[in-house]
Formats: C-alpha cells, structure tokens, sequence
C-alpha cells in the first residue's frame, strides 16, 4: 500500500498567504453594496435574489483552489511503497576463459569456445547484483574487462574474443593468478574464479597448484572446469594440398589436465566439473550460479515516485473554468 509524502514540505508556509486574501475578500464584499435610505423596507420582502447571487462567491472559492494546488505542486508530493526486504549476493566473479587454438574443436557446438562464450554470457545476465570481470589465457594471460556491475559492456568484451589473439598455448597458472590479481583488493564477501579449459598446463611461469594457493590465501574459491569430449574430437587443421592450404576436420585426442584442475579446487573450497558437451556445460554453470547464490546482505527500500502532474492538472482545470465563468455566466457581478 502507497503514501504520499513531500519532498519540499517548507512549501506548505505559503498558505498563509491565503488568509490576508480571504479577509481582503470579506471587506470588499461588504464596501461594494450602493447604500440607500429608505423608510421602509417593507417593499423589497418579497424580491426573489437570482440563484447567481448565491454562487458569486464561486470564483473566489475556485482562486483559492488554484493556488492551493500549485503550492502543493511547490511542494513536490510523491507516491513511496511499503518498505520492503531486498537481498543481495554481494559476490565477486571473474571468469578465467582459455583461448587456446584446441578450444576449437567442434565437440561443442559452434566449437569449444564458441559454447563457453553463450552460455557464460547467459550466466552474467543472470547475475544482475554482482560484480563479474573476464580473465583471457593461453600461452600467456590479460585481463580482458575488470570487475563492473555494467553488464552489457562485459557481454560486448566477451563477444569480442577470438582464438589466436595472443600467443598459443595452455598457461592454466598464469590465467589463474591474474584471476586472482583481479579479485585480492575486492572487499566482497565472497569471492570466486570460474577457471574453464580445455587442456593441459604447458606454458606460463606460475604453476596452477601455486596460483591455486595464492587464491586461497586471499579466500578466493575456484571452480575448475574441463571442456572436452571423451576420447577424440574433430578439429579444422590447415593442411597442404596440391590445390593449396584446405581446412580439413580430423578427430584429435582429447588432453585435459583434470588432476590438476581437482587439485585446485579442492585447495580453494570450490568444485571440479567435466563438460562434454553442450547441454553439460550449461547444467555446470546452472549448478555454480545456485552454490553462488548465498543471501549476504539484507536491506530495505522504498520505491518513490512524483504525484504532482494530477494535481498541476487539476489546477490548470480549475484556472480555465474559472476564467470561464468570468467572461460568461459571472461577467456582470463584481
């Protein structure tokens, strides 16, 4: 249920002006009759007065009511709802994305990170209260978006990214600990790193148990996820033909590190997932986004919104009805 409230109440001051009006009304309305003497006043008993002798005081009343509705006006009301419980996860996450050109592979439909970029951008959408940045690695790492609430631009960088836009390889420790960079100053609650590859550990100047206990010692928690099918997948190779360098698709063997990537969830408190397909990587993140979706803070607000435009309108209604009834019906009375 709604109440109204002010947001200018001194505005409210201004009524007083209303008095000095009124009594300056009375005191014309006495002066203004012709006085005349008479010996009797017997004659004019029986004289009927025109029903606009008792509504002449109506275009006052309606002055009255103008001003009264602009000081109102002045004055700023507006609508606010109950009080009510809002919460809020307060949760920091930055996803540590591999790009490596294996990430390719057509396992996964478009390819590996074609997948892993939809269905992370479906999980950000979801996360409206938190704060989200993006890590990129192979051969090396970068931050590609910090942390932001400004969801629509981490989507932006997120479509952005391609295979091959730094030097190859799988440094699975370096993306971590820039992971972690990103997220040790956070004064968050709850702090996490979505670590996603598709291989094994083989560049990089960090090892991934080391950046895994760089995370924990910040209170970082991790969940690693490995991407690949069981066994072989098809993968686009460049191969030399007679006709020049074609694309071929050719079933290569499916690497991926999940001792490594277990260890390091289990030294930060997170968990360990296997995506071989589609459907597993979006029930993996669906699975994350419930264990991250722990109630921190509690707080109350009040929605408010303006109310003055009825009562504008209803003075700009009374105003030209009563410049109406002036130049009409009341023209001849003072």
């Amino acid at each position: 249920m709604s109440h109204i409230t002010f947001k200018n109440p001194e505005f409210f001051y201004l009524f007083m002006v209303l008095l000095p009006m009124i009594a300056w009304y009375i005191l014309r309305q006495k002066k203004s009759g012709a006085s005349i003497q008479f010996s009797s006043t017997m004659g004019f008993a029986k004289m009927t007065q025109s029903w606009k002798h008792y509504f002449r005081h109506l275009l006052f009343i309606i002055q009255l009511m103008v001003i009264s509705l602009l000081i109102v006006v002045l004055a700023r009301p507006q609508s606010s709802n109950n009080w009510q419980n809002v919460t809020t996860e307060g949760i920091d996450i930055v996803i540590a994305l591999d790009i490596s050109s294996s990430m390719l592979a057509r396992d996964f439909q478009p390819d590996r990170l074609g997948a892993a970029k939809n269905v992370a951008t479906e999980f950000i959408s979801g996360r409206h209260n938190d704060k989200m940045g993006l890590v990129v690695f192979s051969g090396e790492s970068f931050t590609q978006c910090p942390l932001t609430t400004d969801h629509a631009v981490l989507i932006n960088l997120f479509n952005d990214i391609e295979s091959g836009m730094i030097e190859d390889g799988t440094a699975i420790g370096n993306g971590l600990a820039t992971a972690v960079s990103r997220l040790k100053e956070s004064t968050a609650i709850s702090r996490v790193v979505i670590l996603l590859t598709d291989g094994e550990n083989n560049r990089g100047e960090i090892a991934p148990v080391t950046a895994a206990e760089l995370a924990k010692t910040f209170g970082i928690r991790v969940y690693t996820v490995g991407v690949g099918t069981i066994g072989t997948a098809p993968y686009p190779m460049q191969v030399q033909t007679p006709f020049g360098i074609q694309t071929q698709i050719r079933d290569v063997e499916v690497k991926i590190d999940e001792e490594t990537l277990q260890k390091i969830a289990d030294i930060t408190d997170g968990q360990y997932f296997r995506a071989t397909n589609n459907n597993k990587l979006v029930e993996i993140y669906q699975e994350i986004d419930k264990l991250e979706k722990s109630k921190i803070e509690v707080k109350e607000y009040s929605k408010k919104e303006e109310e003055f435009e009825r009562y504008a309108i209803l003075a700009i209604i009374l105003l030209i009805m009563g410049i109406f009834l002036k130049t009409t019906i009341f023209r001849n009375i003072p």
